[in-house]
């Protein structure tokens, strides 16, 4: 018996040599032969050892078999016998493929790779903490989730699949790589197909799905109502606002108290218009006009008073908070403040009295700015204009009041030419719109281009929002140190800017980074060399996605892209709840004369308020991608112009002309050749012609497939001369 415990000791203390040898490189497979080699042994029954305690430790799970008789240590392997592990924390990035990156909560590391097998009950958008693999040489810090911290959704819109006795439902989204378990006393009423609302209860351990719950059918996939507020109900959108929200909206009074009246500088006689999309609803700016005795002009920039109605802590307010902003989907806006307030008590409607607070300055013709006042008003509309109107009147056509519409259009012109003097980087984007019919289906597309009409009203919100960021933000302002609301853009991120360099040079464009001013100077000198030709709108939309993302915040940095110092949103307290905070902030300094707010709330809501708006604009991107699949759906088979806008291991992507859909032409699908791909040059070559397509290059394509619940479409090429370049000389071989 003694002799057999001794046995069993030094097996085990073998044993563990033997995970020392696989823990020290955990990830280079090794068979029997090299660990022998490793620990010195010769003799064929040692080496007999060695190969069938190998089979075993793979068997108890310590060690993974990487290919047949060769093996890595497992990740339960590393845990037991590994080194002391390093744990991170971060934010989960997943992948339809079920791998996974998690983005580490310091911006200066480097992203995370998580293998599938590793990714353990994380989901997307998951704040996770992270055992990192030892470094393996030059390639991506490697780890394994072993905790989840924080789950970012656990609501879940997908379609109810019943197979087999067993239910599931599939989620929409791509980087769900698992599908949900629902027990059949879970399904509410949900029927086989449905698109519906799937709540996770748990998820338990052992089990490859995450359990939950129906909480609300939401109807047959592919109807346009169902479709949206999948859209929103995918991101915890509320479509409706709650019963006390509404009872609270109601008891707002629509008439405006005279003792209200009394502590307000008074505009209701003097000239003041809105101008806005022919579609809007809620008016939340005016300007107004006044020759002033000494020859100059008052300009005055009114913004509906929501703060006089929504009160901190009502809720109202805690509704707003929680939305952040309203959202703009292709067939239907979702307010962040109930239809009385947005539609009717705060919006800006003509010939009606409304609250408002104002930026009013006096500038000369050269709109040369000699002072301001930044206070609350009381105003009355004399005339709601649309875009389409006021540019009219522009190119010289008649209208209401145009002399006093060209007064503006010059004063605007003048401030837009001295922030462009200044080093303002004059953006381009476009923007898709449809035509529905009665059912809400897309029966045309069109791009809605900024026109001066635009860029007046844009002109004099952006002289608002900079006024007031400076009167409380500059060095010699009395708040300088008291807590504040900015509207902030970092500097460009150096290594997008390099691959943006690198897109346009192979595009024959150059830019010059030397300097803050010549970078400048290279935008906006780039985006007048691509007007009207085709590789355009490829290089604006890369051009803005190279550019940091604009945030709230209460740590001032300035306005990188506008090249202002200070900058916040004031003007838009309807759709946007840091607008709404900023005007609390005037009237608690300027206004009652409070010591700084708390900067530690604020910065809280300042991060909400920015993350509300991305989600925002993601779900309008994707009704947007939605309208599009669902345009083309019924045009299978037609052929279209278009531009290549992508280049990628899967084939390109092409940018029709007119509706701006995009689209994926595969491999198999380029006319011709067998096409490979050159990464670095962003293009593709035919093997054996030679034929280059690249980025920006026009082409015409065939719809060969939609898929409407995934949002994508499937193009195929027509052979085309105009796109053949020179055969290169650096032909893969």
């Amino acid at each position: 018996m003694a002799k057999k415990k001794k046995i069993e000791n030094k097996l085990s203390t073998f044993t563990s040599v033997i995970l020392g040898i696989f823990a020290d490189d955990p990830f280079r497979p090794k068979n029997y032969k090299q660990v022998c080699k490793v620990m010195g042994i010769k003799d064929q029954a040692g080496k007999d050892v060695v190969y069938n305690l190998l089979i075993d430790l793979k068997d108890k799970g310590l060690l993974a078999e990487e290919r047949p008789f060769s093996y890595v240590m497992s990740a339960a392997g590393l845990a037991q016998f590994g080194p002391k592990k390093q744990y991170v924390e971060g934010t989960v990035e997943m992948k339809s493929t079920g791998k996974a990156y998690v983005i580490l909560d310091d911006e200066d590391g480097e992203d995370i790779f998580i293998a599938s097998n590793n990714t353990g009950k994380a989901l997307h958008g998951d704040r996770v903490r992270v055992a990192m693999f030892p470094k393996r040489g030059s390639k991506k810090p490697e780890g394994e989730i072993v905790e989840v911290l924080e789950r970012r959704h656990v609501d879940f819109v997908g379609v109810l699949n019943i197979t087999r006795g067993y239910v599931f439902v599939r989620p929409d989204v791509e980087y769900m790589p698992v599908d949900i378990f629902i027990p059949k006393g879970e399904l509410h009423g949900a029927k086989d197909g449905q698109k519906v609302i799937a709540h996770l209860v748990d998820w338990p351990d052992g089990s490859g799905n995450p359990f939950g719950e129906i909480t609300r059918v939401l109807g047959n996939p592919g109807e346009n109502d169902v479709e949206m507020e999948s859209i929103l109900a995918a991101h915890e959108y509320p479509i409706d606002f709650p019963e006390n929200v509404e009872k609270e909206a109601a008891k707002i009074p629509v008439r405006i108290k005279t003792d209200e009246i009394k502590k307000r500088r008074d505009f209701r006689e003097v000239f003041t218009i809105t101008i806005d999309p022919a579609d809007a609803k809620d008016f939340d700016d005016a300007i107004s006009l006044r020759k002033l005795d000494n020859g100059h002009w008052e300009v005055g920039v009114h913004i509906a008073d929501v703060s006089h109605y929504v009160r901190p802590g009502s809720a109202i307010d805690q509704e707003a908070l929680s939305r952040g902003t309203s959202v703009y989907l292709v067939d239907r806006t979702i307010p962040m403040l109930p239809e009385k307030l947005c539609n009717n008590v705060c919006s800006l409607r003509p010939d009606e009295e409304k609250l408002t607070f104002s930026v009013v300055v006096e500038m000369d013709d050269d709109a040369n700015i000699f002072n301001h006042w930044i206070g609350k008003t009381i105003i009355k509309s004399c005339r709601r204009y649309t875009y389409e109107e006021v540019q009219a009147m522009i190119e010289g056509g008649e209208g209401d009041y145009k002399d006093e519409i060209l007064v503006f259009n010059s004063l605007a012109t003048k401030l837009r030419e001295k922030r462009m003097a200044a080093g303002s980087i004059n953006f381009h984007t476009e923007e898709v719109k449809f035509i529905l019919d009665e059912n809400k289906k897309p029966i045309d597309t069109y791009v809605r281009e900024q026109n001066e009409s635009h860029e007046l009203i844009e002109d004099f919100m952006l002289m608002a929002n900079r006024t007031v960021a400076e009167t409380f933000g500059k060095p010699d302002s009395k708040w300088k140190n008291y807590t504040f609301v900015y509207r902030v853009h970092d500097e460009p991120n150096p290594e997008k800017l390099n691959k943006f360099m690198l897109l346009i040079s192979r595009l024959g464009y150059t830019m010059d980074i030397s300097s803050r001013s010549k970078l400048v100077s290279s935008y906006n000198k780039l985006f007048a060399d691509v007007e009207g030709k085709g590789e355009k709108n490829l290089i604006e939309s890369v051009a803005v996605r190279t550019m940091a993302k604009a945030i709230y915040t209460t740590d001032n940095i300035g306005h990188y892209g506008l090249a202002f110092d200070y900058y916040t949103h004031f003007t838009s307290p309807i759709r946007r709840y840091p607008d709404l905070l900023v005007h609390r902030l005037i009237e608690r300094y300027l206004i009652e004369n409070q010591g700084s707010a708390d900067k530690k709330e604020y910065e809280e809501m300042c991060l909400h308020s920015s993350e509300m708006e991305k989600q925002a604009e993601e779900m309008e991107r994707q009704s947007v991608k939605y309208k599009q699949a669902e345009y083309l759906k019924d045009k299978i088979g037609q052929v279209f112009e278009g531009l290549v806008s992508g280049v990628s291991k899967w084939g390109l992507f092409v940018e029709l002309k007119d509706s701006k859909c995009e689209g994926l032409v595969r491999y198999e699908n380029l006319p011709g050749d067998y096409y490979y791909l050159d990464e670095d040059n962003f293009r593709v070559i035919g093997e054996d012609t030679g034929h280059v397509i690249q980025l920006g290059d026009e082409v015409k394509v065939v719809v060969k497939a939609v898929d409407l619940f995934k949002h994508k479409m499937d193009f195929e090429m027509l052979p085309d001369l105009s796109m053949m370049k020179r055969k290169p000389k650096n032909k893969r071989r």
